[in-house]
């Protein structure tokens, strides 16, 4: 092929690229308008409506051909929706920080980039930020494949009258993270304790002399190692993201060191809409999860008593944790996800079962599975 052959081909693929952005710009702003309207429509105030989003996010990956993945496909309708719904009011989302945790990267997912940041120095602020009306909803870490649960948002769960309004499941890709550019330099590595722990292996053959120090989040690592200044020769690398490391203009020295690569995290959306069944309660999307947490007395069978309505009715199960309760030793409450929204006829019934013969029981929320 010649260079003018060539030329031709490319000014022909772009023309028709320039074409297409103009369709597709069009045919954006004439979505917002609708999305506009249907706000002007609506009575009860509520902007963001994960069942719904959830649903235009599936049935669009259904409808895809290639050749983008379907994870391309839900971020660009994820950022044209968040965009739609700004115009109607900039929601305010609050999540740990520093900015370049998983935490933003969670919101950032599920939100998109038009909201306010409510950028929280721990999950406890995460919480009474939503509940002070501080922020509309509120983005916290519950579980990692890994690590197992996070403690401290299950027992806020207990005691907060937050509602779970939606989820978020996020892959965790860890870099090193430097000023420096030779790895076999690094004396100090910093992270979150946990972080430590999901790059176990790869620290001890690529880094083993390396002292290992946890810290607060894996973004105030990568903060810190940006502040540090090594005077006494000491060279330093932090575990974090790769959007910590464009916020804080460090070096990738390694990508992807996790010692599982199915390594996943899942965030839970709060919001205080919910405190109560109203108009703002999460409807069925088609593909729901409902949580709650219970109790019973402690004798022979009695959480098997208390689970085998789910049974009964046909309600399957997909996470049962035990904590210990706050008021007395050796007492225990169980979180219990199942499949299926609380407005489903065997969902409810299975509740209510469950209800009759527990100690206590508190509904978390039913709210959509997290879309890819």
């Amino acid at each position: 092929m010649s260079k003018e052959q060539l030329s031709s081909l490319l000014k022909q693929h772009r023309d028709q690229i320039d074409a297409i952005d103009e369709q597709i710009l069009k045919l954006a702003n004439a979505r917002a308008s609708h999305a506009r309207h249907i706000g002007e429509l609506k009575d009860d105030g509520v902007i963001y409506r994960p069942e719904r989003e959830a649903q235009v996010l599936r049935r669009l990956m259904a409808l895809n051909e290639g050749p983008l993945p379907a994870e391309a496909v839900t971020n660009i309708f994820r950022s044209i929706m968040s965009n739609c719904r700004a115009l109607e009011k900039e929601m305010t989302v609050a999540f740990l920080g520093p900015l370049g945790t998983y935490s933003e990267e969670a919101a950032l997912k599920q939100f998109g980039e038009g909201k306010h940041a409510v950028v929280c120095g721990s999950i406890d602020e995460v919480f009474r930020t939503v509940e002070s009306g501080q922020a509309d909803y509120g983005v916290v870490p519950v579980e990692n494949s890994n690590e197992g649960a996070v403690g401290l948002t299950l027992d806020l769960l207990l005691s907060s009258p937050l509602r779970i309004c939606g989820e978020v499941t996020i892959p965790i890709h860890h870099c090193l993270l430097s000023k420096q550019t030779d790895i076999q330099q690094i004396s100090h590595v910093f992270s979150h304790a946990q972080s430590l722990a999901q790059c176990h292996e790869w620290l001890n053959k690529m880094l083993p002399n390396a002292e290992r120090e946890p810290v607060t989040s894996n973004a105030r690592a990568a903060q810190m190692i940006h502040d540090l200044i090594a005077a006494d020769g000491t060279f330093a690398a932090a575990i974090a993201s790769k959007r910590a490391a464009e916020l804080f203009n460090l070096n990738v020295l390694a990508e992807n060191i996790e010692d599982d690569p199915k390594n996943t995290t899942r965030f839970l959306v709060l919001s205080a809409h919910d405190v109560a069944p109203s108009a703002h309660d999460v409807a069925p999307s088609g593909q729901d999860k409902t949580s709650f947490v219970t109790a019973t007395k402690n004798q022979p069978g009695a959480i098997l008593s208390l689970l085998e309505p789910l049974a009964k009715h046909n309600v399957s199960m997909t996470k049962l944790e035990s904590r210990p309760a706050k008021g007395g030793m050796w007492e225990y409450v169980f979180y219990v996800d199942i499949e299926g929204h609380v407005q489903d006829t065997n969902v409810a019934s299975a509740i209510n079962e469950v209800t009759s013969r527990a100690s206590y029981l508190k509904l978390l929320g039913s709210y959509p599975l997290a879309v890819v």
